[in-house]
């Protein structure tokens, strides 16, 4: 099969995203499923809208601070493949391998269908239908089944060009936030006339300290920013990259923080802390209390494309990854190959495309978005620390843009990520150790396909 030219940084997939398209895709993945139903788990975890508030402010800081360091590494390296790329150069390739193989056995797949399930619920609230109903005929739910065909459905969009993989990426971003600005704007103008009835709980009453507690929600709120690091894995298709992605970076991950804060502040306006918890569909019951059932209506239907346009994103980016290491021969070549016609990442997309159902297949929403963070930001640690790395090491490189506040920002980084996984460590040591077991079984894996590609 023939396969196209490389380009100046070694890039042979076409450069077609240009600076709309490259902040499109930061701002659809990241608005996806997180702030339509994190808030409800984030106030399962706190019990002060202090507590609750901080988390959210802090989690766009360290969006923010993860972006600006990015922001670097992409100017110097636009590949595809972004982080996967940066701790290769950083730190070689073992590291390298095992985010890959993070992102093969715990990352994508859990990001996959942790979006796809708020798509499909969303859509079945939509018609009126239960959609967390069993299928007497599968074990799964009905939204399951559903978040299943959805993530089929992207697959075959990306399989088809990514310039139709843009469209879609472009337009459900501009959907997305005309929706929530709209419920901003009803929800800061029009005061609740009929409370929303939900059972509380005492957050307390878990067992979890302050601390514990709101590290946790950081977990999930963390969830929600989720996508400031995606348009890196796309750098190899934008256009004029040492430009673009720098500014993507940090207009999409601005647009961002910007956008979450204000709608939290309106779900804490329309449903008080104490309730919220016993609303995991936050964003229908804010609109149903503003405009009653038409709002429900248009709410679902708004985060079902939110959902949908962040679900194509994630695909677009994480099968990249794939296709990053078996172009450096760490993964299976038949992944590193372009499609003759639609220029594509064919066989890297439609692996992403299995792993994807068959976690949403067993999984539920919690278990899938605590296991993405925690797989990744191991990773992001790293890659953030690559930028010291690089400095000392390749003073030589090109560096069109230097990060903002270096060494504060990318420090305050790394602090932020060993607290946060040592929480979580502490909280949830079960889970924490068996994502950090699934990663470091892929030393041995590593080792074993070394030794094969030398034979």
């Amino acid at each position: 099969m023939h396969q196209p030219t490389q380009d100046r940084w070694g890039e042979r997939l076409p450069r077609r995203l240009g600076l709309a398209s490259a902040i499109a895709v930061l701002v659809g993945i990241t608005i996806g499923s997180g702030i339509f139903r994190t808030p409800a788990v984030v106030a399962d975890r706190v019990d002060t809208v202090g507590l609750f508030a901080a988390g959210w402010i802090l989690g766009g800081a360290l969006a923010l601070a993860g972006a600006l360091t990015y922001a670097e590494l992409a100017a110097i390296f636009p590949r595809t493949g972004g982080l996967y790329v940066y701790i290769r150069e950083g730190f070689g390739n073992l590291p390298a391998f095992l985010f890959g193989w993070a992102e093969l056995l715990i990352i994508r797949p859990a990001a996959l269908g942790g979006i796809a399930i708020v798509s499909a619920e969303y859509f079945w609230r939509l018609l009126g239908v239960d959609g967390s109903a069993g299928l007497a005929a599968l074990p799964m739910s009905l939204a399951q089944a559903t978040a299943a065909g959805f993530i089929v459905l992207v697959a075959i969009v990306n399989y088809r060009g990514v310039h139709l993989a843009a469209l879609v990426q472009n337009v459900s971003t501009v959907l997305k936030v005309g929706a929530l600005l709209a419920l901003v704007a009803l929800g800061a103008v029009l005061a609740p006339q009929y409370p929303l009835a939900r059972a509380t709980q005492d957050v307390a009453a878990s067992g979890l300290s302050p601390l514990a507690g709101f590290g946790l929600a950081l977990v999930s709120i963390l969830w929600a920013y989720d996508g400031w690091a995606d348009v890196s894995f796309v750098s190899g298709e934008v256009k004029d990259p040492q430009r673009n992605l720098p500014r993507a970076f940090f207009l999409g991950t601005a647009a961002i923080v910007v956008i979450y804060l204000l709608v939290n502040a309106v779900y804490l306006k329309l449903v008080p802390l104490e309730q919220m918890s016993g609303s995991p569909l936050i964003a229908a019951d804010a609109a149903q209390i503003i405009l009653g059932a038409g709002g429900v209506a248009f709410i679902s239907a708004a985060v079902m494309v939110s959902a949908f346009g962040a679900l194509n994103g994630s695909m677009m980016a994480g099968s990249r990854i794939f296709y990053a290491m078996a172009d450096d021969r760490l993964f299976f070549r038949r992944l590193a190959e372009v499609h003759p016609r639609f220029q594509t990442p064919w066989g890297a997309i439609v692996l992403a495309a299995v792993l994807g159902v068959i976690y949403v297949s067993v999984r539920e929403f919690a278990q899938l978005t605590d296991q993405f963070i925690i797989g990744i930001w191991p990773f992001y640690a790293l890659g953030v620390a690559a930028t010291f790395v690089l400095r000392r090491r390749r003073p030589d490189l090109e560096r069109p843009y230097r990060t903002w506040g270096y060494p504060v920002v990318p420090l305050l980084f790394l602090l932020s990520a060993l607290f946060l996984l040592g929480n979580y460590m502490i909280s949830e040591p079960l889970l924490f150790w068996a994502d950090i077991g699934v990663i470091l079984a892929g030393i041995p894996v590593y080792l074993w396909w070394t030794r094969r590609r030398q034979g």
